[in-house]
């Protein structure tokens, strides 16, 4: 890696308390140090004791920029694994870019986004699997997502797939030394003994990728698409959810013509909710088009909440919906509750075979009875992250399918009594899959795209 030192403002672009400007690398104490000022201006930063903090003012030349309390760290015990200086500034956008264009004009080049964050991929400090936690972290939309980014950024991923590395290892080195040296290595009976060994950790792999559906739900949220004829109270029920009016209510059928999508977190499950138009027989051009677009969105959707206004008979409108909802996760609310009911919500449950709630936007009822049923549905048992590891990274899925396939063809090699050789080049494929989860054996290219996507100045 180029030695180079880099900086860049590592907190959030937005008025503030307090604004953090990173530099990292071999010169990060002498660059720090033409621009910081001790307050006897005596103090130099290439001089004090690594981990250590000191007040004092930042200066481009003779003009005084911010007061300040500067973090000097030396490595390898820093996050990139390289001396680096922390200054922490006022926390205004102005001051903080003033800031870093003076730690820039004296030597520092600025950070490409991840940059930290890679070089301590690259310097050993953490692996691949690691720094992805990282922005997982700082991505997390609830409490189910954060605990399992802090669980895989202290390594959770990199145990569970270092144990069963290690295990394939041992025995590609076994059959190698056997090819080797067959006087010293007795196979006898060793293929029956593999496959015994390559069944339990397919076993581990398989209960892995199990997490992933999971794992991508509490990362990313659930899609939940919300259906309903126009006017049946799916903007309000959107409304009622965020806690605050986001979409328009009106008594006008087809006020909604596009679809609006948030993120919803209920009781620690995150939803990534869009209201769509209402699903009639139109002529108008554009409620067509918002028609279309609901449909397609309902197609996609981990989850649909049908919202029938109890108020209102069932039409032609409702059956065409009812046909959109086969084979889909659904859940139907009783709507309007507060009104006189004009729909039997027994006759309802036998023409639906979906789970259905009663709910009043207007008096606030149903949205627990709703959470507690979105969890029974999409997750199966109590969530833990104390022993169970979660798959959320989809390119860790990919590379733990691969590695299903691998043994899978160790397995049917074993079954049609193919030579040893064999065993070794698939089990080699696996360890290999294994390697590219933690980074241990990945393109430059890839390790690039990885990065890229971080924010700025982490």
């Amino acid at each position: 890696m180029e030695e180079t030192t880099i900086a860049a403002i590592s907190t959030a672009m937005s008025a503030s308390g307090i604004g953090i400007v990173r530099i990292s690398g071999p010169e990060a104490f002498e660059t720090a140090s033409k621009v910081y000022h001790s307050k006897g201006g005596k103090k130099s930063l290439e001089n004090v004791p690594s981990h250590t903090i000191h007040y004092g003012y930042i200066y481009d030349g003779e003009e005084m920029i911010d007061e300040v309390l500067v973090m000097a760290m030396r490595g390898p015990r820093t996050y990139t694994g390289e001396d680096t200086i922390e200054i922490d500034c006022h926390g205004g956008v102005l001051a903080m870019k003033k800031v870093l264009e003076t730690v820039l004009k004296n030597g520092a080049l600025i950070a490409e986004p991840g940059e930290f964050t890679k070089r301590a991929f690259l310097n050993g400090r953490i692996d691949l699997s690691q720094a992805e936690a990282v922005m997982d972290v700082i991505q997390s939309k609830n409490e189910y997502s954060l605990k399992n980014s802090v669980s895989q950024l202290k390594g959770s991923v990199r145990k569970t797939v270092q144990k069963i590395r290690e295990k394939l290892l041992y025995h590609i080195a076994y059959i190698e030394s056997a090819l080797d040296d067959p006087e010293h290595y007795d196979l006898t009976g060793y293929p029956e003994e593999l496959e015994q060994i390559v069944a339990e950790e397919k076993e581990k792999i398989q209960e892995l990728l199990k997490t992933a559906g999971d794992g991508k739900i509490i990362q990313e949220g659930i899609r939940t698409v919300i259906l309903g004829k126009p006017n049946a109270g799916k903007s309000s029920l959107l409304n009622l959810l965020l806690g605050e009016d986001r979409a328009i209510v009106t008594d006008i059928a087809g006020t909604t013509r596009d679809v609006l999508e948030e993120y919803i977190n209920l009781n620690g499950i995150t939803l990534k909710i869009a209201d769509t138009a209402g699903i009639r027989q139109t002529e108008d051009i554009v409620e067509k088009i918002g028609v279309s677009k609901a449909k397609e969105m309902a197609a996609d959707a981990d989850l649909i909440l049908y919202v029938v206004d109890s108020s209102v008979p069932l039409d032609e409108n409702d059956e065409e919906i009812i046909n959109i909802l086969q084979e889909k996760k659904t859940i139907v609310l009783y709507s309007k509750t507060d009104l006189e009911s004009a729909i039997d919500i027994e006759d309802l449950k036998s023409k639906i075979d979906q789970p259905v709630i009663p709910i009043s936007a207007k008096e606030e009822t149903g949205i627990t009875d709703l959470e507690e049923k979105i969890r029974e549905m999409f997750f199966s048992g109590e969530i833990n992250f104390n022993d169970e590891v979660y798959i959320t990274n989809e390119r860790h899925r990919q590379e733990l399918l691969k590695i299903v396939e691998s043994l899978s063809l160790v397995e049917n090699s074993i079954e049609s009594g193919m030579s040893e050789d064999f065993y070794s080049i698939d089990l080699t494929d696996a360890y290999e899959s294994l390697g590219r989860i933690l980074g241990e054996s990945l393109g430059e290219d890839l390790v690039n795209e990885i990065f890229s996507k971080f924010c700025m100045g982490k």
